[in-house]
């Protein structure tokens, strides 16, 4: 059996299921305990979608879209709060349409997840303060 990329995954399925590696978008994702369900994009990406991205060194990525701007996208991950600048269309090779937990899928279209990215990102100051906050105490506490 051959191993495909992402990129060839979703070129000849329509869509990538996977479970993810890291602690990045935690607290709703969650290694070991999640699969993903990444799907083709289609247009341009708005504040909120999740894509699966592949940075110039050749590292995937999966990060919240925090702002839309003309030509890229300021991206970051729910567990972050340095945001990344100048992610292009090139760089995307899908989207986040749906999270499979406990085999009950939750597409992000269900009205809890809405509120919980409104949430977290709309407050992304004060997130950005606890997250600083608690990576500083736990170097200080080694």
């Amino acid at each position: 059996m051959s191993k495909s990329t992402f990129e060839e995954e979703i070129r000849q399925r329509g869509q990538l299921i996977y479970r993810n590696v890291g602690d990045s978008m935690l607290p709703f994702i969650k290694q070991g305990r999640d699969v993903l369900v990444i799907s083709k994009v289609n247009g341009k990406l708005k504040r909120y979608d999740v894509p699966l991205y592949k940075r110039d060194s050749g590292q995937y990525v999966l990060h919240r879209v925090l702002k839309v701007r003309d030509k890229t996208y300021v991206i970051c991950g729910d567990n972050r709060w340095q945001r990344e600048y100048g992610i292009m269309d090139r760089h995307i090779i899908g989207v986040l349409t749906a999270v499979i937990r406990d085999g009950k899928e939750i597409p992000v279209t269900d009205w809890k997840y809405r509120i919980y990215v409104h949430l977290w990102c709309d407050f992304f100051y004060v997130r950005a303060f606890v997250l600083r906050t608690k990576n500083f105490l736990k170097r200080r506490l080694k």
